[in-house]
């Protein structure tokens, strides 16, 4: 069976009871939404008796029983490989917070069709009654024999993390929370790009993150990861330093590979002189502050909708600027990433996907700019075609290298 990117709507919709309009009928959001974003299409014929004895029964025994004698046959005779599950517990969706698991299947919805568009993927989305973080690890483990892959969405920090290291403990497929290393590998991407474009490396610039959340924490450990010079992490109390004695264990942890430079005091304070400001926890950033960042600063203020700096400002001061929204250039989104890191991660059967895969998926991205690289443009399109055979090809090729890939 294969996910089919469709958009089922009945124009034959009388509305809601009582006479009153339907939501749809003047908001074209609704209106693409009716009946919801997904369907499920058969990849082979049932047209007549013999079509239906090879896809059911008598002829699916004899394929249930190859698996059951050599259960590594599921990964051949279903869709096993090419299947990711995308779960949540809405708990943290996109700006929305803590909306529930109903209020979560339109974002999920959308996830999966882009899983599908941009990678090839077919994914399922799974939006769970629960938050307690052993019942949704009990969970997915239950379900995982269904899945090739899984990619957490919107789980709210910091319960994302551990969700993640003990299903990736006790799962051999890949688990990956989206929006920690996808954003993390995006970012990447665009400041390898913009450190060329100014004729640096990472490891000449000092970057300061505003938030200690999934993004912020995964961008930080993926910076240092690639060679950064320097980063600093932020969150509502200043920054985060071995010195505070309000960490959490993430934080606590964070504070222990960050901040070599032992800043102190504010976000504000910590921007005098630096290279590059990533915000990733939505809030506002004083002009000021943005105009004491080092000469050929790069600005990447990716919340949603109101970036933490306005571009407008922004580029009064720095040399490239990116943000999370489409009406703006170089926008720093997940879907230049995820789609084809799972393709990767499922054509070579990967048991895992590893910090070399996520910084192989990066420099795939950021080459295919090329030669085209400038202020506007460091990050390409997520309708570049070019871009997730580019990232699949890398993550699989790395796969292997790490000795994750099992074909």
């Amino acid at each position: 069976m294969a996910a089919e990117i469709v958009n089922p709507r009945s124009d034959s919709d009388t509305g809601q009871d009582g006479g009153v309009e339907p939501l749809d009928s003047f908001d074209p959001a609704f209106a693409l939404h009716r009946g919801g974003k997904m369907a499920v299409q058969a990849t082979v014929p049932v047209r007549d008796k013999d079509d239906l004895s090879l896809a059911y029964t008598p002829g699916v025994a004899k394929v249930c029983s190859a698996i059951a004698e050599q259960p590594e046959l599921v990964h051949d005779y279903t869709w096993k490989s090419s299947v990711v599950a995308v779960v949540t517990d809405g708990t943290a969706v996109l700006g929305l917070g803590d909306i529930g698991p109903e209020a979560s299947l339109p974002v999920m919805e959308g996830k999966a069709i882009l899983f599908k568009q941009f990678g090839g993927v077919d994914a399922v989305p799974l939006a769970l009654a629960c938050t307690d973080v052993d019942e949704i690890i009990e969970t997915v483990v239950r379900l995982a024999p269904s899945f090739g892959g899984v990619n957490l969405e919107d789980i709210s920090a910091p319960r994302c993390f551990e969700i993640e290291r003990r299903l990736q403990e006790r799962l051999d497929i890949p688990v990956f929370h989206d929006d920690q290393h996808g954003t993390a590998v995006v970012t990447l991407a665009a400041l390898r790009n913009a450190a060329r474009l100014s004729g640096r490396s990472i490891g000449d610039l000092r970057a300061v993150i505003s938030g200690a959340g999934a993004a912020g924490v995964a961008i930080a450990k993926m910076l240092v990861e690639a060679g950064i010079g320097d980063v600093a992490v932020a969150d509502r109390r200043g920054v985060v330093s071995a010195d505070r004695d309000d960490l959490t264990s993430v934080k606590r942890e964070l504070a222990g590979f960050t901040n070599k430079a032992g800043l102190s005091g504010s976000l504000e304070d910590a921007l005098a002189g630096a290279d590059v400001f990533i915000g990733v926890s939505g809030g506002t950033v004083p002009e000021s502050a943005v105009a004491s960042m080092a000469e050929g600063a790069f600005v990447f203020a990716m919340a949603n909708p109101n970036p933490e700096v306005h571009p407008d400002v922004a580029h009064k001061y720095a040399a490239v600027v990116a943000t999370g929204r489409s009406d703006f250039p170089n926008q720093i989104n997940n879907v230049l990433a995820f789609p084809g890191i799972f393709a990767g991660a499922l054509q070579v059967r990967a048991s895992r996907i590893t910090e070399g895969m996520k910084i192989a998926a990066a420099e795939a991205l950021a080459s295919v700019v090329g030669d085209d690289l400038a202020a506007d443009y460091v990050i390409p399109s997520p309708f570049d075609e070019r871009v997730a055979p580019a990232v699949t090809a890398a993550v699989a090729a790395a796969a292997r290298a790490e000795g994750v890939a099992r074909r």
